[in-house]
């Protein structure tokens, strides 16, 4: 197990996008050099490749939807 800083991330996702896949497996072991193997790395590489950044927590706050009460119901005759 390890902890990829956003930059470190950017860096990898980078270099997958403007180079190809083997291009992030040299990154991320410049980064990274526990990593002995290729294959390992490059399922690494895919998962971080696939990281979308998260929302701005400090971003507008999800829509509420209002909810109204029912009528009662009407006894029956």
């Amino acid at each position: 197990m390890f902890t990829v800083s956003e930059s470190e991330a950017e860096a990898i996702r980078q270099a997958f996008h403007d180079r190809g896949e083997w291009s992030a497996v040299v990154e991320l072991r410049r980064l990274f050099p526990v990593f002995a193997n290729n294959p390992e790395a490059l399922r690494c590489v895919r998962a971080i490749a696939g990281w979308h950044p998260l929302p701005d927590p400090a971003g507008p706050p999800p829509k509420v939807t209002q909810l109204r009460r029912r009528k009662p119901a009407e006894p029956q005759p």
